[in-house]
């Protein structure tokens, strides 16, 4: 990864439920991973419904999480989900832009907006300006899918560079397991398992 510029501006600050240094069922290669706090849009089935309430998040400040990604060798991008990442527009555009212009990473947004409910306010749009990839809709779990990063077929692949295409997403890992240093166990990605953990 290249890195250039100097020390990020403090920036906003940013509810977020976790974040994940290496991952490769969140995007293509190894990336790391931004999950928002809070999301609105209730959509039935959601596999993180731990993310929706505003309550209870990590507050950081974008620079320090900015910090974390310049710190971390061997990824290939970033990859920011949720939640809802565009319900907190200014934060999710200050990370983007910073890591575009500090980084030559590759930047994924998971939104459950539209396309065209992003394209149609100015904050949300300017939020995603900076990504390489957005995949955008409802999560529908009666369309459920969970392979090429998409949880169900009706989300859209909307590619705002020529980086990443279809191909690069349908190799990535459905789901993995990741143990944390206490020992705890957590599964990320979009896995189709029914009933099983999550």
């Amino acid at each position: 990864m290249a890195v250039v510029g100097g020390p990020a501006a403090a920036g906003p600050r940013w509810r977020l439920h976790s974040t994940l240094a290496r991952s490769e069922a969140n995007g293509p290669g190894v990336r790391f991973v931004v999950w928002s706090q809070g999301c609105g849009l209730a959509c039935a089935g959601c596999f993180n419904p731990d993310t929706h309430a505003p309550e209870g998040a990590d507050v950081r400040r974008v620079a320090d999480v900015v910090g974390e990604v310049l710190a971390t060798d061997g990824i290939e991008g970033v990859t920011l989900t949720g939640g809802e990442p565009l319900e907190q527009p200014e934060a999710t555009g200050a990370f983007c832009a910073a890591i575009r212009r500090r980084t030559d990473l590759g930047i994924i947004v998971l939104t459950g907006f539209t396309r065209a409910e992003v394209e149609g306010d100015a904050r949300r749009a300017a939020a995603v300006a900076d990504a390489d990839l957005v995949i955008a809709g409802r999560y529908n779990e009666r369309l459920r899918l969970g392979s090429g990063l998409r949880g169900s077929s009706n989300k859209e692949y909307w590619a705002l560079t020529g980086r990443y295409t279809a191909a690069d997403l349908a190799g990535v890992p459905e789901a993995e397991f990741v143990i944390g240093a206490d020992g705890s166990v957590t599964l990320t990605g979009m896995h189709r398992w029914e009933g099983g953990p999550r």
